[in-house]
């Protein structure tokens, strides 16, 4: 006999199989679920081995339909989605799993904007809705559901901020490479979001501030490691090529450095590199990567806790919480002086 594995064919568990095999009623079963007073520790103990093991999960349409609240954020991200942005969802889900909270998510594409993002997740009730993208100053759900964006500020009464600030973080990369000799760097940037608008101005205006406003060199890039090539593409195709560079992310800065490693140019021999995330792309990239440090688990927990003060009191005022990155430098970056000799 075959056994059929297919999971279409497998049925949900229910309360009453929990019920049944754990010899309470159906409705103790729903009391523990809900957290709700009524069940001595030992059965609710014994309530929750027997889902446990059965591999019971709570019907969050059916508890949307029956008025209460889901405990579920729902969360928005573009398909564009680099090293950094995973890291912020593992942070997401633990953040709402110590919370007794669930996730939803939805993807934006070029085919498929933030409305309709936002129509997937029409089907549950969602508590609240964290934005990891696209990146915009008008959210389409801003003031119809507590909302929070993650990365960037948006100017609106009814949606919260949690970010890493752009302009420092682009500040202390111009430093480190300033510091070490270099004159001539270029700025891979990130397109056309607000975040990559955001640290583009940081690195202009930390150019500026060393009085090197003549060298300020913007490259167009974008998101991900294939931009990063491009990116370093359009830099070889100048034989002015700079002594330094600073990447929207790491991601486009691995991807610059292996480009470069294909038409000879050495990092950091010839050009130095920094990125900014401090993604596991920096740390396991062919040369260490020097990259501005953003914590995604920090980023991730205050987003989660914000949404719940929301949930529980809406009458709040609008925050902007901001984040102060570091440097952490690797391999990447040199002197100028120790490439010449």
């Amino acid at each position: 006999m075959v056994q059929n594995t297919d999971w279409r064919a497998a049925r949900r568990v229910t309360l009453e199989d929990v019920a049944r095999h754990a010899n309470v009623s159906r409705a103790l079963v729903s009391i523990v679920m809900r957290n709700a007073p009524g069940a001595s520790p030992a059965t609710r103990e014994r309530v929750l081995a027997a889902a446990r093991e059965l591999g019971y999960r709570p019907d969050l349409r059916a508890r949307s339909l029956a008025g209460q609240s889901s405990r579920l954020l729902g969360v928005m991200f573009g398909v564009d989605i680099g090293v950094f942005q995973f890291d912020l969802l593992d942070g997401l889900y633990a953040a709402a799993e110590e919370r007794g909270l669930s996730l939803i998510l939805t993807a934006s594409t070029r085919d498929r904007d933030e409305h309709r993002a936002a129509q997937s997740l029409h089907d549950f009730r969602f508590d609240a809705l964290i934005m990891l993208g696209p990146h915009t100053a008008e959210p389409v759900l801003a003031g119809a559901v507590p909302l929070v964006v993650v990365g960037w500020h948006v100017d609106h009464p009814a949606v919260d901020s949690v970010r890493t600030s752009d302009e420092h973080g682009m500040r202390l990369a111009v430093d480190h490479l300033v510091g070490l000799g270099h004159r001539r760097i270029a700025h891979l940037d990130g397109g056309s979001t607000l975040i990559a608008e955001a640290r583009r101005a940081g690195y202009t205006k930390a150019m500026r501030a060393h009085r090197l406003g003549r060298q300020v060199r913007v490259v167009p890039g974008g998101q991900t490691q294939l931009d990063g090539q491009h990116a370093a593409s359009l830099l070889l195709a100048d034989s002015d090529l700079p002594t330094a560079i600073v990447a929207y992310n790491d991601d486009t800065a691995v991807g610059a450095m292996g480009l470069l490693a294909q038409r000879g140019i050495r990092v950091p021999e010839d050009i130095s590199i920094v990125g900014f995330d401090d993604s596991d792309a920096a740390e396991l990239a062919p040369v260490g990567l020097t990259s501005v440090a953003q914590e995604p688990d920090l980023l991730a927990r205050l987003a989660v806790e914000r949404m719940i003060d929301r949930i529980e009191r809406r009458k709040l005022d609008r925050r902007d919480i901001v984040l102060e990155p570091e440097l952490r430098v690797r391999a990447s970056s040199r002197a100028v002086w120790e490439s010449l000799s």
